[in-house]
């Protein structure tokens, strides 16, 4: 496990950096703007508003109504340590990432002068006028109930492609959020280190021998009810 405890350390200093050094952040959204004409105009588009927000999280949603009724059918069997690690991680990363933004006031592209706004830019660690309305866009909240299916990759026995469907619903709601204005690159990529973050905590608690197995190519299948209770791999 000591590849991915690296891996999360060199993911925070990149995330540090981002909000130290804003050079790519308002590269990659000038790029957005000035592809859009000078203006946000897909702010409201109904492809990245109405499918890939307002859908996105309505999806998000239903997948954890899933997530609780796999729960509840499978509590008297030995995956039910699983099922109880997704249904409490994923909302973690949601609330987390949701309290995060409540509690650090960075605006949005779309509120910032350089990009049609109305408001001067404030870095994540320098002093905000009391005048100066907050805003709740850091870090990425709608970004993370799709990064917050990153925790599949240990409920799933760490098979190597178990990582995917929650990088995909990541970046596509994060991607969709930039395009309208919403959000910096340095925004998901916060989203994206606390979610990981989060499931492997989460699952050192959990799935403890999962966390420290090595990663899998095949399904593993879990013999009893003991070795489901301390993580161990079915013989």
């Amino acid at each position: 496990m000591a590849k991915y405890s690296l891996a999360l350390i060199g993911g925070w200093a990149l995330a540090l950096l981002l909000v130290i050094w804003h050079g790519p952040d308002f590269a990659l959204a000038h790029f957005w703007y000035g592809l859009e004409g000078g203006q946000w105009s897909l702010q409201n588009h109904w492809l990245v508003k109405g499918i890939f927000h307002e859908g996105g999280r309505h999806l998000t949603t239903l997948l954890y109504v899933v997530v609780l009724l796999g729960l509840a059918l499978n509590w008297r069997k030995p995956a039910r340590r699983n099922w109880l690690y997704l249904a409490l991680t994923l909302p973690l990363v949601v609330l987390v990432v949701g309290t995060v933004k409540h509690l650090v006031p960075m605006d949005c592209p779309w509120n910032l002068m350089s990009f049609g706004g109305n408001r001067p830019f404030i870095a994540l660690f320098a002093q905000r006028p009391d005048t100066m309305p907050a805003s709740l866009c850091f870090p990425a909240g709608h970004a993370s109930s799709g990064y917050a299916w990153l925790a599949l990759y240990f409920a799933l026995g760490k098979r190597r492609w178990s990582w995917l469907p929650g990088m995909l619903l990541g970046l596509s709601f994060g991607l969709a959020q930039q395009l309208r204005g919403a959000h910096f690159l340095s925004h998901d990529l916060w989203t994206l280190m606390l979610s990981l973050t989060l499931s492997w905590l989460m699952a050192r608690w959990l799935l403890p021998t999962t966390v420290a197995a090595p990663a899998r190519s095949a399904p593993v299948e879990i013999a009893d009810e003991s070795a489901l209770q301390t993580g161990a791999p079915a013989s």
